[in-house]
């Protein structure tokens, strides 16, 4: 199913700022909200679909991926989202008194909770991911190994013994919150903040699990595959959602951010989509023409024509022979340059032959023989006119 445009979704202009981005997204989450429309999945996923748009345009550098390459340049980002991460994540711009939500007054204090488990979310993890000209040229899939925070095994990620291990927090009564009542001349105000003594959980762990020591979380290693389009460059990357660190005592868990590194190659050089080579030719081949065998970036050894007189530095042009687009089939091209090799050290006998050839008018570049001629013209008129 092919994904909507992401201006579309927040009813917005290209060049919209970052305010009316705001703005638009808070009214339409507004109304597509889940608790105001309980069991409407057409809701929910539209709601899913603008926290998506908005998590990538309130970003200036996802925008402008998001810009230059569409979907595909920003692939992965925020697709796979749980409602409770939109709302952690993005429940603040609809802010409200004193760290409550808007969301609260509308819809009965829900937020509330979803903040409370936000507060054990994982964090996101950064990982350069190195590749070769010739996977990017055609696209790869590699298995990476990821040094984490994972879920502890002997308490399933509660952090506690067993169930019972856990007691309500004395502090906050069990609401993770902590509600202060205010009155003034303009009536009554509440600020709600998070519980310190439970950190917004609720209760607290009285008999803690001996492996993870009440986190639930433990240091372990992951291997995760992941499929690189073909055409992605230095510097931009690929967002795996719930790949990061696991959450303390069942938070979800954080993001993973792969960063393309390109690694150098020993023969060609990128541009874009196209790859440049250089090619050292002799003056014999290139004077009288020939045809030469040169690689490519698929190991594929193709005919090239070098035709006679070509001059040092020219560049020939191997049509679709260089690197995939990222947004379709299209390839760049393979260009090489041209090198004419002058030898350092020649014989007795090809020193001779040279020195032959030199005095030939072809062997003479024009601008000399036009220099040559012109000097010749400027003395018969000086000769003519002095005597």
């Amino acid at each position: 199913m092919t994904k909507r445009d992401y201006y579309e979704i927040l009813n917005v202009s290209k060049n919209a700022s970052a305010d009316e981005l705001k703005s638009s997204y808070r009214k339409l989450a507004m109304k597509y909200h889940p608790d105001k429309n309980p069991g409407d999945q057409e809701s929910e996923a539209k709601f899913k679909e603008l926290a998506e748009a908005y998590e990538v345009l309130s970003d200036a550098n996802k925008r402008g991926m998001y810009d230059r390459f569409g979907h595909q340049g920003v692939s992965g980002a925020g697709g796979s989202r749980d409602i409770n991460d939109i709302f952690s994540n993005f429940g603040d711009i609809f802010g409200g008194f004193g760290g409550g939500s808007i969301f609260d007054d509308f819809f009965g204090g829900n937020t509330g909770r979803r903040r409370q488990e936000s507060n054990r979310r994982g964090t996101d993890l950064r990982i350069n991911l190195k590749l070769t000209l010739d996977e990017i040229a055609e696209g790869v899939e590699k298995e990476i190994k990821v040094k984490k925070l994972k879920k502890c095994g002997k308490c399933d990620g509660s952090g506690a013994k067993g169930h019972n291990a856990f007691e309500s927090c004395r502090n906050c009564s069990g609401t993770g919150e902590i509600r202060h009542v205010s009155r003034s001349m303009f009536g009554q105000f509440i600020n709600v903040t998070e519980c310190t003594h439970c950190s917004g959980e609720g209760r607290v762990i009285k008999d803690k699990c001996d492996e993870c020591h009440g986190e639930g979380v433990v240091k372990g290693e992951s291997k995760i595959k992941v499929s690189v389009p073909a055409g992605v460059s230095e510097g931009q990357y690929i967002p795996l959602r719930g790949q990061g660190n696991s959450g303390r005592r069942g938070g979800s868990s954080g993001d993973l951010f792969l960063y393309i590194e390109e690694e150098k190659h020993k023969i060609f050089h990128r541009e874009e989509n196209d790859i440049y080579m250089e090619l050292d030719v002799s003056i014999a081949d290139a004077i009288l023409g020939t045809e030469t065998i040169v690689p490519t970036l698929n190991d594929e050894e193709v005919k090239l024509t070098i035709d006679p007189g070509t001059q040092s530095g020219t560049l020939l042009r191997m049509k679709g022979k260089g690197i995939r687009h990222l947004e379709d089939h299209r390839r760049g091209d393979q260009i090489v340059k041209v090198n004419v090799f002058i030898p350092s050290k020649i014989s007795h006998k090809e020193k001779e032959l040279l020195e032959e050839l030199s005095g030939s008018e072809n062997f003479v570049p024009k601008s000399q023989v036009h220099g040559k001629k012109a000097e010749k013209a400027h003395k018969g008129f000086f000769k003519s006119v002095f005597g």
